[in-house]
């Protein structure tokens, strides 16, 4: 299996603990809540291959512009993208719980416990 359909089975994995977690979002709302958790499934796989590699390279690398310069810490690329998707993925997740009905509403952390992909 490659990269690619190993990581389409863990969208459609997550895609499919998002739906029953958010079995009570109303009919009128569905169209727009299977978008959101289709991009929030997306991004939590992202997240966690971005998480590996930060876990095995670290969040700073030692950089140089040339050979003559003495090279500095920077934020390694995968550090920051892992930084915006992260917002993003909890800003997505803030919009389907806000879909729920009142008394459904539930807690953010439930959501984003990403134990059961590692």
């Amino acid at each position: 299996m490659d990269k690619l359909e190993e990581r389409e089975k863990l969208v459609k994995k997550e895609l499919s603990r998002l739906r029953k977690l958010f079995v009570d979002i109303p009919e009128n709302k569905k169209k727009v809540s299977e978008g959101l958790m289709i991009q929030a499934a997306r991004l939590r796989i992202l997240l966690n291959d971005l998480w590996q590699d930060i876990s095995k390279n670290g969040d700073y690398e030692l950089f140089s512009q040339s050979e003559n310069q003495e090279p500095y810490e920077r934020e390694r690329p995968a550090a920051k993208l892992y930084n915006s998707r992260d917002a993003t993925y909890h800003k997505v997740i803030k919009q389907l719980i806000d879909l729920l009905p009142e008394e459904k509403q539930i807690d953010p952390q439930v959501v984003t416990d990403g134990s059961d992909l590692l």
